[in-house]
């Protein structure tokens, strides 16, 4: 079954909520940041019997708010959803420049 992913342009803000089904609980982890790439890209695995006897896996470069870069193998358990930009800090009033 093909994973269906919505692909984002990079420069997009996206939150990646990724879950890891256990026994008896779900592992969550919630990555937020901006799209450097999105790419498929071959694994090393060698039992996978596929196109170059590679697993190819969709991947997903983000540039986290502290500039780390990180790459998410999205699987049927990922969702993407764009966040809108974070609102710009608010400046300081500009000093008058009326004379009292």
């Amino acid at each position: 079954m093909p994973l269906e992913t919505t692909i984002y342009k990079p420069g997009t803000r996206v939150r990646v909520i990724q879950q890891l089904p256990q026994r008896d609980r779900t592992w969550t982890e919630v990555v937020e940041g901006e799209v450097v790439r999105y790419q498929q890209a071959k694994t090393g695995s060698w039992f996978a019997h596929s196109r170059h006897d590679r697993l190819w896996l969709d991947r997903l470069e983000l540039r986290l708010d502290d500039g780390e870069i990180t790459v998410l193998n999205l699987d049927q358990y990922t969702v993407i959803e764009p966040v809108e930009n974070a609102p710009a800090t608010p400046e300081s009033p500009a000093p008058s420049s009326n004379p009292a």
